[in-house]
């Protein structure tokens, strides 16, 4: 007996949230999927256009389908590589880009931008919850990148502010946020911010390289990712 078109849409979504669970996760080939949900190659691609104009799933030619609504306002293959980006790839290049620019940030200071850097430190000090903590951390490192003053840096950290916003992302920092709490984040983590900002308003290169990173690998440890080595080094 042939599968109906609303059996095939019910399977393949039961399918999608095992095997694809969270926004931006590529979905199996067409040849996988269509053996998964037992139905034939039309009546799959019924399935995926029914699930397609729910928003439930985007898809690009030559790419794949992805779970989630299509990006909007980027160009489609950077948002792909960024849906695709795991928390581990996330880290690791934070780790690889971040300390060189504490580092350009140091030889580039003037008093106005230790003075920001300090107000960004002082709003992270005063976060009393896990949004509030998110967004002042995004901030004072978007701050850095800003004083390095090259606006290629500036786009390279908002792209890795977007990645922040995923729910594979979001996920893995709720478990890591319920595990060390908000006092980590007010008082271990604003003492490293603190050092990073001593540094560069020193105007220390290296000692702001050596603060980002230790600073990142600590992140990276209490979300059990294996930092960059070569990156924490300095």
């Amino acid at each position: 007996m042939r599968m109906g078109r609303q059996e095939a849409r019910d399977r393949l979504w039961r399918i999608l949230e095992e095997r694809a669970p969270a926004a931006g996760d590529r979905l199996p080939p067409e040849r996988a999927l269509k053996d998964l949900v037992g139905c034939s190659r039309e009546t799959l691609r019924t399935a995926l256009a029914a699930l397609e104009a729910e928003g439930r799933i985007w898809r690009h030619v030559g790419q794949g389908t992805f779970r989630g609504r299509a990006p909007l306002g980027r160009p489609v293959r950077d948002a792909l590589l960024l849906e695709a980006a795991t928390p581990a790839d996330l880290m690791d290049a934070r780790l690889l880009l971040e300390p060189p620019v504490a580092a350009a940030a140091a030889a580039r200071r003037s008093a106005e931008d230790v003075a920001l850097l300090r107000r960004r430190l002082a709003e992270g000090r005063a976060a009393r919850d896990r949004a509030a903590c998110e967004r002042a951390d995004d901030a004072f490192h978007r701050a850095i990148a800003e004083v390095a003053r090259n606006p290629l840096l500036i786009a390279l950290l908002r792209h890795f502010s977007g990645a922040r916003c995923r729910a594979v992302w979001q996920r893995e920092w709720d478990r890591t946020y319920r595990r060390v709490g908000v006092e980590e984040f007010t008082h271990a983590h604003g003492d490293q911010h603190a050092r990073v900002v001593e540094a560069i308003a020193a105007g220390d290169g290296p000692a702001a390289h050596r603060a980002m990173a230790t600073h990142l690998a600590t992140i990276c440890a209490a979300m059990g990712l294996p930092p960059a080595p070569e990156a924490a080094e300095g």
